[in-house]
């Protein structure tokens, strides 16, 4: 497989966890974000390239997917990121269908446009997708309806596109829980506020997760080693969906 990789939502968090992690072992990285201070910012700091990118535009997804293809001489791997914030909207009765369509719009269609526009070049470098999903494709809590069904809808078009683009392209898909993404941020939005040992002590592993942990997921779902799995959603979230919690 080509080691050269497209990272949606690459600029921030897990995003840019990930593009580190991969620059340092040797991969050609780029990244795909339509936040330009952090874009510009990201594409300095760990000497990748950035590409302005709204992914669930079809026109932009086709650009950047052609852009990038000529840039690394092909894509041997792509890593479907780029999301809205799994914050709470309202009640559903409040809930606007601009508000939902957003959230489906990049969260969900994002990566199908995005998969659409690089599975020419992944079939030939017969390459990986990894899609990053969500704990609230699981369970949710209240007032996330449009954040939870995209989420649902990327582990479901995952196995879609497993078995779709097999054997050629394996697929599969992460699930993060709590990942403390703050230090992971743009400058100007970064933040040096502690955890609580309460936000810790709900995880069985004893700590909220990091970006770092997702990232080594990542990498791994991409290699070779990872070349009999596909369709797969892993969960990686400190065991804390395995925890049952009684209220005394």
């Amino acid at each position: 497989m080509s080691r050269s990789v497209l990272i949606t939502g690459g600029a921030q968090g897990i995003g840019k966890a990930t593009a580190r992690l991969l620059a340092s072992r040797g991969w050609r990285v780029a990244i795909a974000d339509n936040d330009r201070e952090a874009g510009a910012e990201t594409a300095a700091e760990l000497g990748v390239t950035w590409y302005d990118c709204d992914v669930s535009s079809e026109a932009q997804a086709r650009a950047c997917a052609a852009a990038v293809a000529t840039a690394l001489g092909g894509i041997g791997a792509l890593v479907n990121n780029a999301g809205i914030t799994g914050a709470a909207t309202g009640p559903i009765e409040s809930l606007t269908l601009e508000e939902w369509n957003r959230r489906i719009g990049v969260n969900l269609t994002g990566v199908f446009l995005m998969t659409k526009h690089c599975v020419p070049w992944l079939r030939a470098a017969r390459g990986a997708i990894v899609n990053v999903a969500s704990t609230r494709a699981l369970q949710s809590e209240p007032n996330t309806e449009a954040y939870s069904a995209s989420k649902g809808g990327v582990v479901a078009l995952t196995h879609a596109l497993a078995v779709s683009l097999g054997p050629e392209v394996r697929v599969n898909c992460v699930s993060p829980g709590w990942i403390d993404v703050r230090a992971w941020k743009k400058k100007s939005l970064r933040s040096d506020a502690l955890l609580r040992p309460a936000d810790h002590a709900q995880h069985p592993v004893g700590r909220v997760g990091r970006p770092e942990d997702v990232a080594a997921l990542i990498a791994w779902l991409l290699s070779d080693e990872a070349g009999f799995v596909t369709g797969q959603n892993y969960v990686i979230d400190g065991g804390m969906t395995r925890r049952m919690i009684y209220l005394d």
